[in-house]
């Protein structure tokens, strides 16, 4: 009987836990299909002790693994994209909400993961303070720190992206 119940919990909350997952992970769809993966691995054994609120504790066990990947990925060699974007310029349509995502996902990675960990849970995943604090292990203090900090930087990052763009669309009009 678990197993069906787990196989119904998987099948119909997979796409919105992978989406959790892609942003821990900084927009790198693999590693966020390979994060949920492992989790839900982990978490089959214990459904039983789960069942009754499974999510919470999945989208918990999201961030910590997230968490965990990024220090065992900071002990290695830094690794390079092997295609560089070139700066974009502002369009309207249905391309911009593309560019704006692929700017989200992006600005999201450049912070540290546990205050990434923060955003995702408290705005993407609607979570409270107080289930974000449980979810992660900290106090809620820890999470309205870090929920302003993330927002600080992501506001900084979003003038810096908007400085950018105007000095290169000035540039590409003089030329």
């Amino acid at each position: 009987m678990s197993d069906a119940e787990f196989t119904d919990f998987v099948t119909h909350r997979s796409p919105a836990l992978l989406r959790t997952a892609y942003l821990l992970c900084g927009g790198d769809h693999a590693a966020a299909e390979d994060l949920l993966q492992g989790v839900l691995e982990r978490v089959f054994p214990r459904w039983r002790r789960v069942r009754d609120h499974p999510e919470p504790y999945v989208r918990a066990a999201l961030a910590n693994a997230a968490v965990n990947r990024w220090r065992r990925k900071a002990r290695r060699v830094t690794e390079m994209p092997l295609i560089r974007e070139g700066p974009q310029s502002r369009t309207s349509g249905p391309e911009q909400r593309v560019l704006d995502h692929d700017f989200v996902v992006r600005a999201l990675a450049t912070l540290p993961p546990r205050m990434r960990a923060v955003l995702v849970l408290r705005f993407l995943d609607d979570m409270s303070e107080t289930d974000t604090a449980a979810a992660l292990r900290c106090g809620v203090g820890t999470v309205k720190s870090q929920t302003s900090r993330g927002l600080a930087r992501l506001r900084e990052l979003v003038v810096e992206s908007e400085t950018t763009a105007t000095t290169t669309m000035t540039t590409h009009r003089s030329s």
